[in-house]
């Protein structure tokens, strides 16, 4: 199992648009690529939440494979998207991680 991890800090103004367009917009576009088989997402608690909210919205898929071809031929032009939308109004990064047990 694979495990791609994006975490984003976002400023406090968007934090209920920026939800709205993950969960109804950015989630499912994802997800209708084929190249995952679920999702969750987390926000991130004990936190300085001063500057901003962070969650994370991790993908799950069944092989690394998957997760190249997803990278490979979909990441970059919804990754576009994604800055297009929201700028500078938050920051991501994004860790791979296979299950170990």
């Amino acid at each position: 199992m694979i495990a791609y991890n994006i975490t984003t800090k976002i400023l406090p103004h968007i934090k209920d648009q920026w939800l709205l367009w993950q969960t109804g917009e950015h989630i499912p576009e994802i997800m209708a690529t084929g190249f995952f088989d679920e999702y969750k997402v987390y926000r991130l608690l004990e936190q300085d939440e001063s500057e901003g909210f962070t969650f994370t919205v991790q993908y799950f898929t069944s092989s690394r494979q998957r997760y190249q071809r997803y990278i490979g031929t979909c990441s970059a032009s919804i990754r576009k998207k994604a800055i297009d939308k929201w700028g500078n109004q938050c920051v991501a990064f994004r860790t791979v991680m296979q299950l170990v047990n």
